[in-house]
């Protein structure tokens, strides 16, 4: 299993990966599920991988490569001379279907399912910040100003953290910290997500990548995040009131009256006969 966050922001964009891979309690291993590609002053593209670990390394490295043919006849498009990152996320989804085509009649006929997603960011010169999703099938999503992110991989524990922080004025240092945070929280509820994480920040405009760290168990600014986040989700749930049932000596009653709702209860008559 793994996780992966991309977020883009009008600021620029963040993006966030574990690199555990298990199939097994004794088979864990460590693999990156980020790459980047670029040329710096023309073109920035970062990509993130989740499921099948053979299906994604081959997407990834054939990705380098791959070529669609020009609907004007001219040169075949590629990650290189792509003018969007539209045309980019196009030839990713063709790559994808590519190697489905290759190894996914072998895979099924070993059990394996054919699994993979991807999260595709980047810019490139002369166009705006984009991100995609790119699904198992090859078709993919845009994010947009009301979904600024995307998850892949095990995403259910660490989104309420991203749905409460992130929206598209956020600044990238408080996403960073948002994306740590959300990582941290499905770290603790689930073994198949760890470290070392792979964190990369980059700025609207600057095509090139400016800031990227890998994160390990030594690293301080992420114990920190582990250790206050912790200590104040407790010190804030203890500041909270204890739920009271009379209405009349709180602010906050937990039972009130309600016209539409009634509790489902069935209370005994002293005439009803047992038997």
């Amino acid at each position: 299993m793994t996780y992966c966050v991309g977020i883009r922001l009008n600021a620029g964009m963040v993006f966030v990966s574990d690199s555990r891979t298990n199939a097994g309690l004794d088979q864990i291993g460590t693999f990156r599920k980020m790459i980047v590609y670029e040329r710096p002053g023309d073109r920035f593209i970062a990509m993130l991988s989740a499921g099948n670990l053979s299906v994604s390394q081959s997407i990834r490295e054939l990705l380098q490569v791959e070529s669609l043919p020009s609907e004007a006849g001219g040169e075949p498009l590629t990650i290189w001379n792509a003018t969007s990152m539209f045309d980019v996320a196009r030839l990713l989804g063709a790559t994808v279907r590519r190697v489905q085509i290759d190894d996914g009649p072998a895979l099924q006929k070993a059990g394996v399912e054919f699994n993979a997603s991807m999260i595709l960011g980047g810019q490139i010169r002369g166009e705006a910040m984009r991100m995609f999703l790119v699904y198992a099938a090859g078709n993919f999503i845009e994010a947009t100003r009301e979904t600024c992110y995307f998850q892949i991989g095990e995403s259910k524990y660490g989104k309420p953290v991203l749905d409460r922080l992130i929206v598209p004025t956020t600044t990238l240092a408080a996403a960073a910290k948002g994306a740590l945070v959300s990582m941290d929280s499905t770290m603790k509820a689930n073994l198949s997500v760890g470290l070392p994480l792979d964190l990369l920040v980059y700025r609207d405009g600057s095509l090139a990548n400016s800031e990227l760290v890998c994160i390990d168990e030594q690293n301080p600014y992420f114990q920190m995040i582990r250790s206050t986040w912790g200590q104040r989700l407790r010190e804030v749930f203890d500041g909270m009131d204890d739920p009271r049932w009379d209405d009349g000596e709180t602010m906050h009653p937990l039972r009130t009256a309600s016209t539409r709702y009634e509790s489902l209860r069935k209370i005994a008559n002293p005439t009803d006969r047992i038997v």
